[in-house]
């Protein structure tokens, strides 16, 4: 998405999802509610993993505190590095996440899920999903959710 990224915005992508599997999503309730409980507890989470080990291996605390803006997605619409990591992101869930939920979740959730991810990307995020060459049911709920937005 950004070859000439910065230092802070390489180490927030790597720090993104680190040790995710501590918080399953299984622990909160399977609701809405509780999946943005869920993402939000995440997001502190690998925000507080990253500045301990930036602290630990001796970045200093401005480069910390970015990196950790980062993964809590602090101004998101506003701030361009956090725009293309939530780019990343959404496209990560659409290329490697999105064929293994469709096989567990009914359709009108899938396609939710997908024009969600579509209002959080750039029209640069937009036009390189466009360019993923999905396929089969994948192509065809993106289709669809794309159809009333």
């Amino acid at each position: 998405m950004k070859p000439d990224a910065s230092e802070a915005l390489r180490l927030a992508a790597r720090c993104q999802h680190i040790r995710r599997w501590e918080i399953p999503r299984a622990s909160f309730p399977q609701t809405r509610e509780g999946y943005l409980k869920w993402k939000e507890t995440l997001k502190r989470r690998h925000a507080e993993i990253s500045g301990g080990i930036l602290r630990e291996v001796g970045y200093p605390e401005e480069m910390i505190r970015r990196v950790q803006a980062l993964n809590l997605k602090r101004d998101l619409k506003q701030d361009d590095e956090c725009q293309v990591l939530e780019d990343a992101l959404c496209l990560l869930f659409l290329e490697h996440q999105l064929p293994a939920l469709i096989l567990k979740t009914p359709e009108e959730k899938i396609i939710a899920a997908l024009r969600k991810s579509w209002e959080k990307m750039s029209p640069q995020g937009r036009k390189v999903a466009m360019s993923l060459g999905l396929q089969g049911r994948a192509e065809e709920l993106l289709a669809k959710a794309l159809q009333a937005t």
